[in-house]
């Protein structure tokens, strides 16, 4: 966007981000006028330059990873149902570039509180209870945060990221340590995964642990006989040292997920859990798992039955090892969630990620704000507290998004919608005994979206996998953008961009991220190796039909394009220019901390 602020509104603005950042204005000025030309945007790293996919056999079933050719954008019209303009190619300017990360799982593997040995019972069913490279975790994500601070200038316009959003399941078994892991990540703080000493202590290091992948000895389990490789350092070098994080280059904003919320994401927090937690006995044992951990969640669990697993688990059982205890592994109550996004960096900011002191104080669990002058984002909590994966919409966050929609289309603010689940896993109504509050399910929350024009997306995750849905109404629609997650392959995440085409219509262009690292893993320890290790593992998790989740061509690199809700130039050039040039000063500021 050539400038169109005069001379002394763009140095008064230069001066007064120079200020806010702390950064000389000679440093700041000439790089605010070069504005969006100084983006290189053939080099910046995303699915459009290349694809990891899937290679050739390595031993037994297991394959490797391989690099393929980049794909393109595919425009979409299923919203627009028209034949745009091909002239909008050359006129569109860039509203907002953000980021999309979901699905984190952030896992301390080391935590008695873990349960993995229920992936014994059904490999299909408590896939998630463990996976091959779950010590590589923090890994992955350092990796992801690398690859959204590599993508901060868009491929597209160059323009600067704006924001971000977590769209849930942060935490994997709801741990303080696990939820402390991700804040500090996208912070740029460093974490310790060591969070038992210098020793590796965990089922992956347990010989007698034959159903899990142990990566010192593979031989005589099912992940031995898959052709899982022999890496006899892997585990040590998982702990070796601090995993440290470049941090978000945007601000960003969190939303909950049923692993935020429940156990695994599916059950409530048993006391025998909370206890097993932070204590010194890990399980390594169906037996133990299931008889231990998992009593509290029997009816015949009573006060006096928890009483005496308390003191078995103090005694030890067999199918348990002691371990180191860490009390910061406690699980965390649902207002600690929030409670826990103010504990955090000034920047990137902004400090409770979207909660306020209200949702404290009211318990209050959903929240707005203005990603830029003209663009609002409503964050909701659609998880079940009861039971069950799947969310619904409270009805007092359903109303209470009616009257702010209304609002949002009087003032005429373009909306995204955020939130953990999607329209395809919105019918969880399970409830307490007496509880009279209606639940939403995705038809009613649909049609309340598709009242309002000024709703042009709905951002979300839970699924693990790259998808995009149109939907739409007699007069026009929005999209629903679903992105992978970090656990499961392809570990891919996306960045989004609302462009004005300037034709009475706009797009939001997704491009698909693999997190910075090669496409076949080096021995070398380095978390781009570790994370690149991670991603293979997770191609080869043969009851999670890994290559299913990448999507179809269709929900990865795409323009969606819609009809712009209303006159789009009372955005004028010179807003965006200033609202462009606070976000590049940002990066600035974020660059020159980490000497970029």
């Amino acid at each position: 966007m050539a400038r169109v602020l005069s001379r002394r509104q763009f140095l008064l603005q230069s001066a007064l981000l120079a200020a806010a950042t702390g950064l000389s204005i000679d440093v700041l000025a000439p790089r605010l006028a070069a504005g969006a030309a100084a983006a290189r945007t053939t080099d910046i790293p995303t699915t459009l330059l290349q694809t990891i996919r899937q290679g050739s056999i390595v031993k037994g079933q297991y394959r490797g990873l391989t690099t393929g050719p980049g794909e393109p954008y595919i425009p979409r019209l299923d919203v627009l149902r028209a034949t745009p303009s091909m002239a909008r190619k050359a006129c569109r300017r860039s509203l907002l570039y953000m980021g999309h990360l979901s699905d984190l799982h952030v896992i301390d593997a080391q935590s008695p509180g873990r349960i993995e040995p229920m992936i014994v019972q059904d490999h299909s069913a408590w896939g998630s209870a463990f996976h091959p490279h779950d010590p590589l975790s923090p890994h992955a994500t350092a990796a992801m945060v690398q690859a959204f601070s590599d993508a901060r200038y868009s491929p597209l316009t160059g323009a600067p990221m704006g924001a971000a959003i977590v769209t849930g399941d942060s935490a994997d078994m709801h741990s303080h340590l696990e939820l402390r892991w991700y804040i500090d990540l996208m912070d740029g703080l460093a974490v310790v995964p060591a969070s038992s000493g210098r020793a590796f202590q965990g089922v992956q290091a347990w010989a007698d642990a034959t159903w899990a992948y142990r990566p010192g000895d593979p031989a005589g389990g099912a992940f031995g006989d898959y052709g899982f490789p022999r890496l006899p350092d892997l585990l040590a070098q998982a702990i070796a040292k601090p995993v440290e994080s470049v941090g978000l280059p945007a601000p960003w904003y969190a939303v909950y997920g049923n692993h935020d919320t429940l156990l695994l994401g599916t059950f409530d927090l048993s006391p025998q859990l909370h206890a097993m937690a932070i204590g010194g006995q890990k399980s390594y044992t169906l037996d133990g798992t299931a008889g231990s951990i998992l009593n509290g969640y029997s009816s015949s669990g009573s006060v006096f039955q928890q009483a005496v697993d308390a003191l078995g688990l103090a005694l030890g059982r067999p199918g348990f090892r002691s371990v180191t205890a860490n009390p910061e592994r406690y699980l965390f109550e649902q207002r600690e969630f929030m409670a826990e996004h103010f504990r955090t960096q000034s920047a990137p900011g902004p400090i409770g990620h979207g909660f306020t002191q209200h949702n404290l104080d009211t318990g209050e669990t959903w929240w707005q704000t203005d990603l830029t002058p003209h663009i609002r984002a409503f964050g909701l909590d659609t998880c079940n507290q009861v039971a069950g994966p799947d969310g619904a919409v409270p009805g007092a966050q359903f109303r209470w998004l009616e009257r702010e929609l209304e609002r949002a289309q009087t003032e005429q603010k373009l909306v995204l919608i955020f939130s953990h689940h999607n329209s395809l896993t919105l019918e969880n109504r399970a409830q307490r005994p007496g509880d009279t509050e209606v639940l939403y399910g995705a038809e009613e929350f649909v049609d309340l979206l598709l009242k309002y024009p000024v709703v042009i997306g709905w951002l979300n995750g839970h699924t693990h996998l790259n998808q995009i849905l149109a939907h739409t109404s007699p007069t026009g629609g929005f999209w629903e953008i679903t992105t992978a997650s970090c656990i499961d392959f392809p570990q891919q995440q996306q960045v989004v961009e609302i462009v004005d085409n300037r034709d009475g219509t706009m797009s939001l262009f997704t491009t698909v991220l693999d997190h910075a690292s090669p496409a076949v893993p080096g021995t070398s320890g380095s978390v781009a190796d570790l994370a690149s290790r991670s991603r293979e593992f997770a191609a080869n998790d043969w009851a999670e039909t890994p290559m299913m989740r990448r999507g179809s061509p269709l929900d990865r690199n795409t323009e969606l394009l819609l009809r712009a809700p209303f006159d789009l130039s009372t955005i004028t050039d010179a807003a965006l220019e200033s609202q462009h040039m606070t976000e590049h000063a940002r990066l600035v500021a974020y660059e020159t901390a980490r000497g970029l």
